[in-house]
């Protein structure tokens, strides 16, 4: 009586009354270690919980023989027809063999039975220990229900397109929820829970789920797609990786979703990351701010944390407002890291006589190429071929105009500050009236108000020409909906 009513509660609550006939659940090592401790008497259940003890069991999964399980579990996984009623229920490892900065768990992956037999049917998902779960039961345990907490990389992430080759499903139901509203969970990525049918074999393109905020409140609805008939974004930056003599700095590209946005920047010198690295000239500037707008203009939250970004279509070339307002959001954003302690600034956007300047800069470059005058003793040949390309005077949207009154301002009351750099960049003045702390990260804030005020109308101009620009990352298909 009291497993019927466990097996109708569980149907009931999370499945659309499917007949639960039996659940695996796995066990993590803490909860393992509980048990031993306790000589395997499984006391919460004689204290009342609502459990009988012949379904409470230590079982690990990515090694154990299925001959381990109790007789009545095993009756079901070996009976065809009792088997398409098992739903498989599980709350798998989050554990990695390698994170994104690049660092190892020592064998946190490798060391296991499943990962040496399904090693080709895993392909770039074998560092996951969630995916290992996942492929034992579609072949060991096939036309069952699975139905689990884990993350959605297995739909999304590009290195999974080898796994979802062989991991066929029909997609019932699910939500997904802020992966830091579990205890001892932290990251702001998404977290689902998703119902398949693995007796249905279907290519998982997408699954489109509720979602729900950290209170349990449901806000929306969302598709979450696989694009594996698709190219990626870096896949478009690539081909305007252009050589090039007269660099004016390089742009580092990190891989292509929101949780990686952090990583994507611009510096004078090529940074020590394991990133694409594109050196940016007068070639592939636009291009470049392009790249920067559209990884940056949109804020990265945990919803759209494993979004890809995608390889555009060709709308984008005659949008000449659309470049330019690429542009403007590129020079004036925070990930605009260009530091005269590296080099060469040649990201100043204004002339000398607009910010009050004591003296010459050093460079004239983006003033020059934003008012489409040829820039003597540089890109001569280049000029020669395609002058009219790079000589066009640069025409700016009224929000982009702003934006770059509201920079100027800036520029204005830095000059106007005594020992200064003349040819400081939008981050050597955030430096200098921010300063940094004892570990070296820049201040969020100034003491000085004024510059604290400017600062503030400047990210305020910024986030609205952001707001014009988003509509068109996803008309033109940099990202998809």
């Amino acid at each position: 009586m009291r497993e019927e009513e466990l097996k109708n509660r569980i149907a009931t609550k999370f499945f659309d009354n499917y007949d639960c006939d039996s659940i695996i659940g796995s066990i993590d090592f803490a909860v393992k270690l509980k048990l031993l401790q306790n000589a395997l008497e499984f006391p919460e259940i004689k204290n009342g919980a609502n459990l009988l003890e012949s379904h409470v069991f230590q079982f690990d999964f990515l090694n154990d023989d299925f001959s381990l399980l109790p007789k009545s579990l095993q009756d079901v996984i070996n009976d065809p027809k009792l088997r398409k009623k098992l739903i498989i229920y599980i709350n798998p490892p989050y554990a990695e063999a390698t994170n994104y900065k690049g660092n190892t768990k020592v064998d946190v992956a490798k060391q296991n039975k499943i990962f040496s037999q399904y090693s080709k049917e895993l392909d770039g998902a074998m560092n996951e220990l969630f995916a290992q779960f996942f492929i034992r039961i579609f072949k060991e345990i096939p036309n069952s229900k699975l139905a689990a907490f884990s993350k959605l990389k297995y739909i999304s992430a590009p290195n999974f397109k080898g796994f979802r080759k062989h991991f066929n499903a029909e997609f019932l139901k699910g939500f997904v929820c802020p992966a830091f509203s579990f205890d001892n969970v932290k990251g702001n990525f998404p977290i689902g829970f998703v119902i398949l049918n693995l007796q249905k074999k279907e290519v998982l393109e997408k699954i489109y789920c509720d979602i729900y905020d950290k209170n349990a409140i449901l806000i929306s609805k969302k598709t979450f797609k696989s694009n594996d008939n698709s190219l990626y974004l870096n896949n478009w930056i690539s081909i305007f990786k252009i050589g090039n003599n007269e660099n004016i700095g390089y742009l580092n590209c990190a891989n292509n979703s929101f949780q990686n946005q952090k990583f994507v920047w611009i510096s004078i010198k090529e940074q020590n990351t394991h990133c694409l690295h594109l050196p940016i000239n007068i070639q592939n500037l636009i291009n470049s701010c392009i790249y920067l707008t559209v990884r940056h203009g949109i804020e990265a939250t945990w919803l759209n944390d494993r979004d890809q970004f995608l390889y555009p279509n060709n709308k984008w070339k005659k949008d000449i407002e659309f470049q330019n307002d690429c542009l403007t959001f590129t020079l004036f954003h925070s990930s605009n890291k260009i530091s005269i302690k590296q080099g060469v600034n040649h990201w100043i956007p204004f002339s000398e006589i607009e910010v009050n300047a004591k003296e010459r800069f050093e460079s004239h470059f983006m003033i020059s190429f934003i008012s489409g005058i040829v820039i003597p003793n540089a890109y001569s040949e280049l000029f020669e071929q395609e002058e009219e390309k790079f000589c066009t005077k640069r025409e700016f949207s009224p929000e982009a105009a702003k934006v770059f009154d509201a920079g100027r301002e800036l520029w204005k009351y830095y000059h106007a500050q005594q020992n200064i750099n003349i040819n400081a960049s939008l981050y050597d003045i955030r430096e200098y009236f921010q300063g940094r702390n004892e570990k070296g990260k820049m201040n969020n804030k100034s003491q000085n108000e004024t510059y604290n005020a400017l600062m503030e109308n400047l990210r305020t101009e910024l986030k609205i020409l952001a707001q014009k620009i988003e509509p068109k990352i996803y008309e033109y298909g940099f990202l998809m909906k």
